[in-house]
């Protein structure tokens, strides 16, 4: 249950914030066809099942579709706790299962406690921010497979995506969950088509990114904008944990729980790193005859900047490789519609910035190449984990070339081990 029963609930709201909608989400009961008597898991020593923690039925339905066995570490860990209410500080790697674990906590209480009397449009009980459109895309496409036996309404605001388009999804019904970017939100609470003071789960993801961004100022806003920390459960999620994100955790939680997840490696084992040493002019040959190598199926190729990524495209697209591009200056429905032709292997290739990078989850990724090494350590390892996924092997090669080697050190560093540099093999070089 939430933290103690909000003194709103089912209050009815104040005037001019939209016309009332009766409550209609009643959580819908499990298909009569289904029952967690057919979704059975046996007990394993060191591992957590779903079973044992305590979700509805419709969860649990949803986790079977999804073939989810057993929690993650981080979803093992945080849990326990925040299905009591409790807030919590997670660190955690990307890929580590803790969008997951929000989310569940979200939908398992809305269910558990639906609201009762009127509702009104645009007044979500839940709200996840996340710094890129990418990944508030991808927070809210496994939201939706995770409520798919519910009636929980889930929207998403995003910039770059037609402003009205969103509004009338947002007002189409009452809405359960919105994830969102910091900018977008603020568009929307600025002309009074969203409120926040009925939230109930404030979700806070990629803290350390939403601070590299510079995104803390419009954090703090949309914050200040949602009930007492007292009276409402609040999730911060960070792959780092500086003094920075330790003094906001401090300001935004009540009383949290901390989980720290430190992976074995912090480099999946199912990555296979390679580091070629090269001079700037021979990497684009090495990439181009990579890519028309019978063994690169689905490659993400990492530039650090903008005009960096848009010349890598141009001139790969020159040399007859079907390839799309994701950064920040692309409009969001061509980002959309890139990233679906790489999921669905139309496009083989993808050219992207890190920011856009972040939101990508694809199975079968089987290469990853740093064009150009990070300037940050931590998104090398965001980089090479596009690859490896879901039991899968990958491959990371990153070109080491003058302007760039005196980066590995600090990537060594966070790795904690040496990454061995070679020469490109000589059918690279042809």
């Amino acid at each position: 249950m939430i933290k103690s029963m909000l003194g709103h609930k089912g209050d009815k709201p104040s005037e001019g914030k939209g016309g009332p909608r009766r409550q209609e989400n009643k959580p819908k009961s499990p298909a009569a066809s289904w029952s967690i008597d057919d979704f059975q898991v046996e007990p394993k020593e060191g591992e957590t099942r779903f079973h044992d923690i305590g979700l509805r039925d419709e969860l649990m339905h949803a986790i079977a579709d999804l073939g989810f066995h057993y929690c993650s570490p981080i979803q093992a860990a945080c849990l326990p706790h925040t299905l009591q209410g409790h807030d919590a500080i997670g660190k955690a790697q990307t890929g580590t299962g803790k969008t997951a674990a929000f989310l569940i906590t979200i939908f398992n209480d809305m269910l558990c406690h639906p609201m009762e009397g009127e509702r009104f449009v645009g007044e979500p009980r839940a709200l996840v921010i996340a710094p890129t459109r990418e990944l508030v895309m991808q927070i809210a496409a496994d939201a939706v497979d995770l409520a798919k036996h519910t009636n929980l309404q889930v929207v998403t605001l995003i910039g770059g995506m037609d402003y009205q388009k969103q509004l009338n999804r947002l007002h189409n019904d009452v809405v359960d969950l919105v994830v969102a970017t910091p900018g977008r939100l603020l568009d929307f609470m600025g002309r009074r088509d969203l409120f926040l003071d009925h939230i109930e789960v404030l979700v806070l993801d990629e803290g350390d990114r939403m601070l590299d961004m510079g995104f803390i100022p419009q954090v703090k806003r949309i914050v200040r904008a949602t009930p007492r920390r007292e009276n409402r459960q609040t999730l911060l999620f960070s792959a780092t944990f500086t003094q920075d994100i330790i003094n906001l955790s401090e300001q935004w939680t009540y009383e949290p729980v901390s989980i720290e997840i430190e992976p074995e490696h912090v480099a999946t084992d199912s990555v296979d790193q390679k580091v070629f040493l090269v001079s700037s002019e021979q990497r684009f040959r090495i990439l181009k005859n990579l890519l028309r190598s019978e063994y690169s199926d689905s490659v993400i190729v990492f530039a650090n900047r903008r005009d960096q990524v848009r010349r890598l495209h141009e001139k790969l697209r020159k040399a007859g490789v079907s390839c799309g591009m994701l950064s920040g200056e692309i409009p969001q429905n061509k980002r959309t519609r890139t990233l679906e032709q790489f999921k669905n292997g139309d496009i083989k290739v993808l050219v992207a910035t890190d920011v856009a990078g972040r939101g990508i989850h694809v199975d079968g990724v089987s290469h990853v190449v740093n064009y150009n090494l990070p300037e940050d350590p931590e998104d090398y390892v965001h980089r090479i984990g596009r690859t490896g996924r879901a039991g899968a092997t990958g491959t990371s090669i990153s070109f080491a070339c003058e302007d760039e080697a005196f980066l590995l050190p600090d990537i060594e560093k966070l790795l904690g081990n040496k990454l061995e540099c070679t020469y490109p093999p000589e059918e690279l070089l042809q």
